[in-house]
């Protein structure tokens, strides 16, 4: 979809101390107040997000370009942690430290630096959207865009094209000129978008009149240019399907043949020993 975008952002989060035990999970908390409401820092709303700790210290390094930063006998002892014998020898050989700045004020919240993976929906006036029927009347037809962004499309911009004929399911849009091209409850749409309400979380204000707009399952039939994109789609889909399996076949006989190589050594060296 046009109005679904990845995109890659540096952010400072700040924790409370009362979460300082597990900041990963503090920081994605944080992150995740803001799911699913528009923000105008990221122009979208934030439908997901994956995030990595920044670790200051590898910042540094980088900045001075002196490899490993060197640490005298105080600092070491004022911003890492010991690690004891015990767990050294259950697994923990180095304790990663991320360093954090302390705000002043009552509350002393510590601020981490992210970088984060973010998925946002941003739709923006002259795009081509794709959209669920929920209800229709003879004077508007409103849908849903992944089950959550509302669209409405009234009656001046529905094509004169279309014929509203009541039903007992509550109606249907019909075109004059081909039957088969019917919009009810539960059609999806693909429509023009005319303008967006960033204060109503994205309010979807629509218009079916543009050409290549109306009921989804018609178009794919009768439509030309939707067909081939729907085609160039497909064909990118199983073509990186199909590269997923090659590669998958690849690490497989690769597998097999690093144990046919061990099996052979093994019996070789049992053969030496006899």
């Amino acid at each position: 979809m046009e109005a679904l975008r990845e995109a890659e952002a540096k952010l400072t989060v700040y924790v409370h101390p009362s979460n300082a035990a597990d900041v990963p999970r503090a920081v994605a908390r944080q992150l995740s107040t803001l799911l699913f409401s528009y923000e105008e820092r990221f122009d979208g709303v934030l439908l997901a997000h994956k995030t990595t700790l920044v670790d200051e210290d590898s910042k540094d390094d980088e900045s001075e370009g002196k490899g490993k930063k060197k640490v005298d006998d105080k600092s070491e002892v004022e911003g890492k942690k010991k690690v004891d014998d015990k767990s050294e020898v259950e697994g923990k050989e180095e304790v990663k430290i991320l360093r954090a700045k302390i705000l002043n004020g009552l509350v002393p919240y510590f601020g981490v630096r992210v970088h984060a993976n973010l998925l946002i929906f941003s739709p923006k006036p002259d795009m081509i959207l794709e959209g669920k029927v929920e209800t229709l009347r003879k004077g508007s037809i409103h849908a849903v865009i992944l089950g959550i962004f509302s669209v409405a499309i009234m009656s001046d911009d529905i094509s004169e094209k279309f014929k509203f004929r009541r039903k007992s399911d509550g109606g249907r849009f019909v075109s004059r000129s081909d039957r088969q091209h019917v919009i009810t409850r539960g059609t999806m749409i693909r429509f023009f978008v005319k303008g967006v309400d960033t204060e109503m979380n994205c309010h979807i204000t629509g218009s079916l009149i543009p050409p290549h707009t109306g009921s989804m399952d018609w178009l794919s039939v009768h439509d030309a240019e939707y067909a081939a994109e729907i085609n160039g789609r497909s064909r990118d889909d199983s073509n990186k399907i199909e590269q997923n399996e090659q590669e998958h076949r690849i690490l497989k006989n690769e597998d097999s043949m690093v144990k046919s190589e061990r099996t052979h050594k093994s019996r070789k060296r049992s053969i030496e020993n006899r």
